[in-house]
């Protein structure tokens, strides 16, 4: 079911899996403080639903905004999640090597200046990302 629906992101929850799935959103420059204001939005329905299990969708995302921008955003979706009660978050690599390459900057980044209470792992299919988030702990 659709919990929130705008030009930047739609939140698409599965309360049987309790796996709410976001695609990561198209970084532009312009659009950065929307961004954060529906990442705000995301966490906090998050945290009404209670939800455990996040699948990021990076497969169609396009960025065009500086690393230090990119790592902006990341950080600030990373620091919301981690205000919830998620526990898993599996996210889908682009098939871009330049968005995997800030990809994995962001999340080393993050690692390193946060503890992260979830588990985080990358992969290259939906299938596989959804297994492993509906393994059981």
């Amino acid at each position: 079911m659709i919990l929130f629906e705008n030009s930047i992101i739609k939140l698409d929850y599965n309360p049987a899996t309790d796996i709410i799935a976001v695609e990561y959103p198209d970084l532009h420059q312009y659009l950065l403080p929307e961004i954060k204001h529906t990442i705000d939005i995301m966490v906090d329905i998050i945290k009404s639903y209670d939800i455990k299990k996040l699948l990021l969708d990076s497969r169609r995302t396009l960025i065009d905004v500086t690393e230090e921008e990119s790592r902006e955003i990341a950080s600030y979706m990373a620091a919301g999640v981690m205000k919830t009660r998620i526990q898993k978050v599996a996210r889908i690599q682009s098939p871009s090597e330049k968005i995997e390459k800030t990809s994995e900057a962001n999340i080393k980044h993050i690692s390193e200046t946060h503890a992260l209470p979830f588990q985080l792992l990358n992969f290259t299919n939906k299938e596989a990302a959804i297994e492993w988030l509906r393994q059981a702990e």
